[in-house]
């Protein structure tokens, strides 16, 4: 067979270069430390490391998403802990206006004190979150929440809880609506409230009171009751009404009960005390507990202690807002902590994702190096392998293509 001096080159030539491609290739392989360099070198890794680097990439957004869920949180903790502490100093000064010996212009002094209370109050609800949105907004970020009026306060914002994706199934409020802070806050002790009509004349004052059967109290059923002093001697008897529909609560059919000062009474699943000296025609209501905002409640206060409060009439009726406010206000705190807590519950979770998400990454990141990282030992050892053989061919080209007839004529 006779071989043409262009097939030997290139042949030669081809050979060659794919000795210098693999060279190229396992050399380029040793600098990125990665077997795979293209899809075309194993397809079903490179789909599958494809896959786990997306999956890799959306851990670390959650990553930073819970950065920026808990600095939000962090904020609307800091908020709720200052509402709370604010809620305290009010009614530790309700309490100290129940003071006897305290004069009008003590109380006014007061009033004045928890005004500045009330609008400190007012400017932590309408706390922003350091980019011009609020936190007690909902989801109208832009729009303040709160707005002072005569009677407390209007609420401008929504229902809503602005939420971030932090998990890939988990999603974490990054606000509190003001309206279930500020606003839901259950009257009385929560299951109802007893209150004193504002014309009463006597030293009177009723207790919050509790239940005693809750299916009962759970009627939603409003109650009146009605003192009456007749005689000489003075006799104190009371009725009670269920204004609902009209009938006798207490006693059915009997309309004057004797009044005993401190002693229970109990109806309707309700029991409560009344002490001191009601006068005729005093009146006291039962009826379920509402939702009032904490501003109502605390405005309500400080125009109890601007009022009068003379004889045993105006001081009974200051008591009994104060009782009245004292509950409010307790319950308004009590709900401050609860949403306190719940958000404070939001951060530990994040503690916990923040650990499940650095678990994941390292699992991603071995999985990444199983499919794509190369055995560097076996690497080096074929690289001086190709390296040897294209020598080896290149010296061999070198020799054959030196022969020649001429040579030997």
């Amino acid at each position: 067979m006779r071989i043409s001096t262009l097939s030997i080159y290139g042949n030669a030539t081809a050979q060659l270069n794919t000795l210098q491609s693999a060279l190229a290739r396992t050399q380029m392989q040793l600098s990125t430390e990665r077997r795979i360099l293209t899809p075309a070198d194993d397809p079903v890794a490179s789909a599958r490391a494809l896959e786990v680097s997306q999956s890799k990439e959306m851990n670390a957004q959650f990553a930073t998403n819970r950065a920026s869920a808990r600095s939000s949180l962090t904020a609307v903790e800091g908020a709720l802990q200052n509402a709370g502490d604010l809620l305290q100093d009010i009614q530790l000064l309700a309490v100290n206006a129940g003071n006897g010996s305290m004069q009008p212009q003590d109380r006014q002094a007061l009033a004045i004190e928890m005004e500045g209370r009330l609008q400190d109050l007012l400017g932590v609800a309408n706390t922003t979150d350091g980019a011009g949105g609020y936190l007690f907004s909902g989801y109208m970020a832009t729009t303040q929440p709160f707005t002072r009026t005569p009677g407390g306060a209007v609420y401008q914002g929504d229902q809503g809880q602005r939420q971030l994706q932090v998990g890939a199934s988990r999603k974490i409020p990054l606000s509190a609506s003001g309206a279930a802070v500020f606003e839901n806050n259950p009257t009385g002790n929560g299951s109802f409230q007893t209150q004193a009509a504002k014309n009463n004349t006597g030293g009177a004052i009723i207790s919050s009171g509790s239940v005693t059967d809750r299916a009962l109290a759970n009627a939603g059923r409003d109650y009146k009751l009605s003192f009456s002093v007749t005689g000489t001697p003075a006799v104190t008897t009371y009725s009670v009404v269920d204004t609902t529909d009209g009938t006798e609560a207490a006693v059915p059919g009997q309309t004057g009960i004797p009044y005993e000062a401190g002693k229970s009474i109990s109806f309707g699943g309700l029991s409560f005390d009344i002490k001191g000296e009601p006068a005729d025609g005093d009146i006291f209501t039962a009826k379920p507990s509402e939702k009032q905002s904490v501003f109502t409640t605390v405005t309500d206060l400080i125009a109890a202690l601007r009022g009068p409060a003379e004889g045993a009439g105006g001081k009974a009726l200051l008591t009994n807002k104060l009782n009245t406010a004292l509950d409010n206000l307790q319950a308004a705190h009590d709900n401050v902590l609860t949403v306190q807590a719940s958000v404070g519950a939001h951060m530990k979770e994040l503690d916990y994702l923040d650990s499940a998400g650095d678990d994941l990454d390292i699992q991603y990141a071995a999985t990444l190096g199983d499919l794509q990282d190369l055995d560097m030992v076996k690497a080096i050892s074929d690289f001086s392998m190709q390296q040897s053989t294209l020598q080896a061919a290149q010296m061999s080209f070198k020799t054959m293509s030196g022969l020649s007839l001429f040579n030997y004529l």
